[in-house]
């Protein structure tokens, strides 16, 4: 009986996980219709930018993590390509500076050592007029990157009053250097 109660609830969490992954996908879907390049920090397995492909078909989704699991999801094909390490390196940083159109940093990543580092490097590695999709309380997200040259994006809000609003935020980066 437990087995089955563990089969169920893994389904159940793999389900939840896909449902939130497709949701922060459209969100950025409502603003920027076709990106050329993404990349997702602390990738992991790469199961968001599989589920982003399935709305991005034209999109080259790259990712980053400290553990083997990028370059397992590389070999899987769930991204094209594998940076091993944290967003911060230097060597990783300079050599991804004002690539991508969009970059996430969700909640279920690998933690980073130094978050406000992560951020900054995430601003970096954008490029002039891209998105950064964060998820977590916009309360806690909007103080960290005031300092820095975004302006929020709202979204449309689509829900019922009764229901809570989505736990995300997303920034441009300013065009101006």
């Amino acid at each position: 009986m437990n087995s089955l109660r563990t089969r169920v609830s893994t389904r159940v969490s793999t389900l939840d996980a896909y449902r939130r992954h497709r949701a922060l996908a459209r969100a950025i879907l409502r603003i920027l219709p076709e990106p050329e390049s993404w990349l997702d920090v602390g990738t992991g397995d790469a199961y968001f930018p599989e589920t982003a492909k399935a709305l991005f078909p034209y999109t080259s989704f790259d990712g980053t993590d400290p553990t083997p699991r990028v370059v397992r999801a590389r070999a899987a094909e769930r991204i094209e390509e594998a940076y091993a390490g944290h967003l911060t390196d230097p060597h990783l940083t300079t050599a991804l500076r004002a690539r991508y159109d969009v970059v996430t940093l969700l909640r279920d990543r690998s933690p980073a050592p130094d978050p406000a580092a992560e951020l900054h490097a995430a601003l970096t590695v954008l490029r002039p007029g891209g998105l950064l999709l964060l998820e977590g309380p916009p309360d806690t997200l909007r103080p960290q990157l005031e300092p820095h040259a975004v302006e929020f994006v709202t979204e449309p809000r689509r829900l019922p009053d009764n229901f809570p609003l989505p736990q995300r935020l997303i920034a441009r980066r300013s065009r101006q250097p």
